[in-house]
């Protein structure tokens, strides 16, 4: 019996939490140290899985099966292709820059009078469950990466969701524009109606995972929830579902992904999560929980369901056109500066479900590459941005100005993560955002042309943003405005880092992810359209 590699990387940082959580009150720092050293190890496993992964290789790999619920067809099933395992390591990797970077966010408040409302919170912020919580947020996530089973998938899908409610109610921002009352209840707004919004499109997947189910027990004789399994069955011509019955469970998955993506007009939730949380929390809901709504886009809605995929194709590239340009048209408008960033995000989200639903090897491949480089871009404009905010106490842009000038780190940085953000040449974004277009207009040429206007629009609110908050005269309130310290370079030099070499050498990440894009276009028996201009022609005309 194989080692279970897999299981193991996800069942670290859940022992984590656990460990994490039974640290005594007294001791914080002790907890700090222990999910950090649980999210490192966790890391070095992911570096197992990519050492051992190949790239040439089996379809899925790693793979395990075990028997769980026989009579309901379920079972303990864990495989990754390469968009798993690219997406595995972002996730490892950002786990432990987010429990630095969120080093002081969940100590207990100032203390003061007793009946005050910093007092009152101090009692409910133990930092042991908010690194508690981001460690089962990454064992959830992991697992979710990992699982071809369908219905196992789902369980970690939707069980994610209850602790990041607790991260965004319950550990949210206290840099709000009004007192803590106001903002305790603004967080959990933001909390309730992100469980809402996830809750209900897990609802109608539900629906759908049970439909699947009763359609396998039909067609083979026994229900089954395994991705491998009623794919090979479909390619044997064993599996046949009725055109409508189909379509009607391609929407129910493909609903509940696009909330969690988010996707235009399922999106609100996100801005006012990211507002309320701390950038933390920020990054862990735009950078590691939404990448499983467009990963399992492509791994469930596609190879599941390739016919409704192919039928619904021009509505969903209509929707993510809107997304990227209502996203990037609304941060425009931002003046809350974390709200900017997570409309920003809606506009990249659009981006790479464009890529995905565009049926091309460069779009598929690119939307691919994209999850990771925006993971790591976001990650640093929103952790930089973390910085700054609890420096100054605000989120309104209004509220700086001059702070190149006593904060030059903090600012190079900041504008570093920008440019990502904005996909310029040389960093990490461009090659990704370049492929989606690339691979959208080759196919759909119109609608590669109107997703080119997101990239002046980013530029817009990059710049627009930057401008106002690190240049012109210095503001009397960031006068004495510290620059970053050893513990905040050490999260973002890193992140910075990626995006230089992935924005100069993609190749490493490309040769993992682009097989898996392969099979799966295969599965969906699409083929990359040929030049309207034939070869021989192109040699005459040189």
């Amino acid at each position: 019996m194989s080692f279970p590699l897999l299981t193991v990387t996800a069942a670290v940082p859940a022992l984590g939490a656990i460990a994490t959580a039974a640290v005594p009150a007294a001791k914080r720092g002790t907890a700090k140290w222990l999910a950090l050293g649980f999210s490192l190890a966790t890391l070095v496993l992911a570096a197992v899985v990519l050492v051992r992964f190949e790239p040439g290789g089996a379809g899925y790999q790693l793979t395990e099966s075990h028997a769980w619920i026989e009579d309901f067809g379920v079972r303990y099933e864990l495989g990754v292709d390469g968009i798993a395992v690219a997406l595995i390591a972002l996730t490892a990797v950002l786990i432990p820059f987010i429990i630095l970077a969120g080093w002081h966010d969940a100590d207990p408040l100032a203390e003061s009078d007793s009946g005050s409302a910093a007092g009152k919170s101090s009692r409910w912020r133990p930092t042991q469950g908010f690194f508690a919580l981001i460690l089962m947020v990454e064992a959830m996530v992991i697992l979710s990466f990992e699982a071809t089973d369908v219905f196992l998938f789902y369980i970690f899908f939707e069980a994610m969701l209850i602790p990041m409610y607790f991260l965004i109610g319950g550990f949210g921002d206290r840099a709000g524009a009004h007192g803590e009352d106001e903002a305790s209840k603004q967080r959990s707004y933001a909390a309730v109606k992100f469980l809402l919004y996830n809750l209900a499109g897990g609802l109608i997947m539900l629906a759908a995972v049970i439909g699947l189910f009763a359609v396998t027990a039909d067609d083979l004789g026994q229900g089954t929830f395994s991705l491998q399994e009623i794919v090979q069955a479909r390619a044997d011509g064993d599996l046949s579902m009725a055109t409508v019955t189909e379509r009607a469970l391609f929407l129910g998955f493909f609903f509940a992904f696009a909330v969690k993506a988010p996707l235009w007009p399922l999106h609100t939730w996100l801005p006012n999560a990211m507002g309320e949380s701390t950038a933390p929390v920020a990054v862990l809901i735009t950078a590691v929980v939404d990448k499983v709504g467009t990963f399992a886009m492509l791994r469930f809605c596609l190879q599941l369901f390739p016919e409704a995929s192919k039928w619904a194709t021009p509505a969903i590239l209509v929707l993510a056109l809107v997304s990227i340009v209502y996203g990037a048209l609304v941060a425009i408008g931002q003046r809350d500066i974390k709200r900017l960033i997570a409309y920003a995000s809606i506009s990249h989200f659009g981006f790479i479900i464009l890529g995905i639903f565009a049926m091309t090897s460069q779009g598929q491949g690119g939307a691919t590459l994209y999850m990771v480089n925006h993971g790591i871009s976001t990650a640093a404009l929103m952790l930089v941005a973390g910085f700054l905010i609890s420096r100054r106490g605000s989120r309104l842009i209004a509220d700086y100005g001059g702070v190149q000038k006593v904060a030059p780190i903090l600012a190079g940085t900041f504008l570093i993560g920008g440019l990502a953000t904005l996909s310029l040449p040389g960093l990490a974004p461009f090659i990704s955002e370049f492929l989606v277009l690339v691979g959208t207009f080759s196919r759909y040429p119109a609608l590669g042309v109107i997703a080119t206007f997101g990239i002046v629009l980013a530029a817009l609110y990059v710049l627009v943003l930057y401008q106002r908050t690190m240049t012109g005269p210095v503001k009397a309130a960031v006068r004495q405005m510290p620059d970053l310290k050893v513990r905040e370079l050490v999260v973002v030099a890193p992140l910075i880092a990626l995006l230089i070499f992935l924005g100069v050498y993609p190749k490493p990440v490309a040769d993992i992810v682009n097989p898996a894009v392969d099979h799966t276009l295969s599965v969906v028996d699409e083929r990359d359209p040929k030049p309207d201009v034939p070869v021989r022609d192109l040699e005459a005309a040189k």
